[in-house]
C-alpha cells in the first residue's frame, strides 16, 4: 500500500513537472531563459548592477547606448515623472565611449548582454563592432530611434537607405546577431522596418520613447534641460502594442516588445501581438528589480491556466483574428 502511494506521488510529481510551462524563448538566433529583458538606458553600464538584474530574474540586459567617443549628455533636469507610471527623459546618450566600455565588458563572465550602439553613419557602427569583437556579447541592438539627440537615433531611423546601409555593412563584419530598435519619427516606421529586413537584420525592438515635453507653468519654461525629451512608461503601451501587432502582421521577423510594460498581463499582451520577448524599463523606478521575477511568475500562471506549454505557442495569436 505504502509502495503504491509512493509510486502515485512520483507519477503525479513527474506529470506536473512535465506540464510546467517553458518560458524560455528564441528571438531569431538569440536564446534566453525567459522573455524579460532590461531595456537600454535604465540602469547604466555597471556589470555589478547587470549581475543583480540577471540574478533577479531577467533573461538578458541591454546596455546604455554606446557611441564611438565618450559623451557627457545633457544638463539637467534630465528625468521627470508625468504621472500614471509615465516618464520624460532627456539624458543625451551619456556614455563612456566604446574603448572604455570594452574594458567594462571584459568583467562579464555569465550575463547575457545585448550592447546598444548609436551612431550617425555606418562607419561609426562598424568601428564599434570591430572594437567589441572579442567581448562576450549576446547581440547588438542598433539605436535607430532616440527622439532627442540630433544626427543620431531618429535622424538615422528616418532614412531607410541609411538604415539598410548600416545593417548590411555590420552584417558583413560580424556573426553576432543584430537587433534594430525602431521608433516613431517623421516617416512611416514600417519603411524603416522594411529597410532593416532587406539589410539582413535578425530582430526588431519596438518601440523607443516618443518625442514629448512638459512645461513648468510657474517658471513658464520647459522642465527638461534639453526642453524636448522622450516619453516612456504606461502612457505609450497601447501605441507600442499596435506597432508590434502591425510589424508581426506584415513581416516575418522576430520582435522584442518595448513600451509601458508594468506587469505580467502587459507582457502577455505584447506576446499575443507578436513579440517573442519584452523589454522592461520605466516601471523599474517603482517596482525595482522584483519586476522581472513577478512577470515570469505571472506568465507561468497564465500559461498554465490557458494550457500553453511554451512561449512560442503564444506569439502572435492575436494577429490571426
Amino acid at each position: 500500500m505504502i509502495k503504491n502511494i509512493r509510486l502515485l506521488i512520483i507519477f503525479i510529481n513527474c506529470f506536473i513537472f512535465k506540464m510546467k510551462p517553458d518560458i524560455s524563448t528564441h528571438i531569431g538566433p538569440i536564446f534566453i531563459d525567459n522573455p524579460t529583458i532590461l531595456a537600454s538606458g535604465i540602469l547604466g553600464i555597471s556589470i555589478q548592477v547587470f549581475d543583480r538584474i540577471y540574478s533577479s530574474g531577467a533573461g538578458a540586459v541591454v546596455t546604455k547606448s554606446i557611441s564611438v567617443m565618450p559623451s557627457d549628455g545633457y544638463n539637467g533636469p534630465s528625468l521627470f515623472s508625468v504621472g500614471g507610471d509615465g516618464w520624460l527623459n532627456a539624458i543625451g546618450l551619456s556614455n563612456p565611449g566604446v574603448d572604455n566600455f570594452s574594458k567594462i565588458l571584459n568583467q562579464n563572465t555569465k550575463i547575457p548582454i545585448i550592447v546598444s550602439l548609436v551612431g550617425s553613419h555606418s562607419v561609426d557602427f562598424i568601428t564599434m563592432v570591430k572594437k567589441l569583437h572579442n567581448s562576450k556579447i549576446l547581440a547588438y541592438e542598433l539605436n535607430l530611434s532616440c527622439p532627442h539627440v540630433e544626427k543620431v537615433g531618429l535622424d538615422v531611423g528616418d532614412d531607410p537607405e541609411l538604415v539598410y546601409d548600416i545593417v548590411k555593412k555590420i552584417k558583413s563584419v560580424t556573426n553576432t546577431p543584430i537587433i534594430a530598435k525602431i521608433g516613431l519619427g517623421s516617416i512611416n516606421y514600417l519603411d524603416t522596418i522594411h529597410a532593416a529586413c532587406d539589410g539582413g537584420i535578425n530582430a526588431i525592438t519596438a518601440i523607443n520613447t516618443l518625442r514629448a515635453m512638459s512645461i513648468d507653468i510657474d517658471a513658464m519654461r520647459p522642465i527638461l534641460g534639453n526642453k524636448i525629451g522622450g516619453l516612456s512608461g504606461r502612457p505609450i503601451k497601447t501605441i507600442a502594442i499596435r506597432c508590434v501587432y502591425e510589424i508581426s502582421s506584415r513581416y516575418d521577423i522576430p520582435i522584442i516588445g518595448c513600451g509601458g510594460i508594468s506587469d505580467w498581463s502587459d507582457a502577455v499582451e505584447f506576446i499575443l501581438a507578436g513579440a517573442s520577448a519584452v523589454q522592461i524599463g520605466s516601471i523599474i523606478n517603482n517596482k525595482w528589480m522584483k519586476i522581472f521575477s513577478d512577470i515570469n511568475l505571472g506568465l507561468i500562471n497564465y500559461m498554465t491556466k490557458k494550457n500553453f506549454t511554451n512561449i512560442g505557442e503564444m506569439v502572435g495569436i492575436s494577429t490571426k483574428f
